[in-house]
């Protein structure tokens, strides 16, 4: 067994993580599961977002939308989605990462990822009865196209102060001054 210092230092390169949950990841996935879940009789309710630095706004988003029906499917922004929504320097994590991370919380139960800037396209298909979204957000343009198919919109509490954009500032500006 390893110890920690220079033995656990020059021990060799752990093997690659397997994928968490492969099962839970993708369009097929999240497809499966809604049809799943509406042939029960059940209540499909998704979320999206970037989810780049994952923190306890999230996790509270996350837990209070997967409360609202019988499953729970993130629509994940891509790597270039992120891009283009908040700028060259993000996503920090790959949408591999990120998805990964999200689909090992237990109250998340699939994980889709969109390259568009709004997962409207998602949500056509996958029509879900819920679509829930933090506090956070004054305008949501997904809402109308929800309602198409007598969906609800939802906005879930925010926990102020807890923002990825926030996390990155805080971090850049320890960094600068030294800390």
């Amino acid at each position: 067994m390893l110890g920690g210092g220079v033995t656990a230092a020059l021990a060799p390169e752990p093997e690659p993580v397997a994928p968490v949950a492969p099962e839970r990841i993708g369009a097929e996935a999240a497809d499966r599961l809604a049809a799943s879940v509406r042939d029960r009789g059940g209540v499909v309710v998704a979320t999206g977002g970037c989810f780049d630095l994952l923190h306890t706004g999230h996790l509270a988003t996350l837990r209070a939308a997967r409360g609202l029906g019988d499953c729970l499917i993130v629509c994940l922004n891509s790597d270039d989605s992120v891009r283009g929504l908040k700028g060259p320097d993000r996503p920090l994590n790959s949408e591999t990462d990120r998805a990964r991370l999200l689909a090992a919380l237990d109250c998340v139960d699939a994980v889709v990822v969109f390259d568009e800037p709004t997962p409207e396209a998602v949500l056509a298909r996958l029509r879900p009865d819920v679509w829930v979204k933090g506090g956070d957000y004054a305008e949501l343009p997904e809402a109308e196209l929800v309602k198409r198919w007598d969906g609800q919109t939802v906005i879930v509490p925010y926990l102020d102060g807890r923002s990825t954009t926030r996390t990155i500032a805080a971090a850049q500006a320890a960094t600068t001054s030294g800390r």
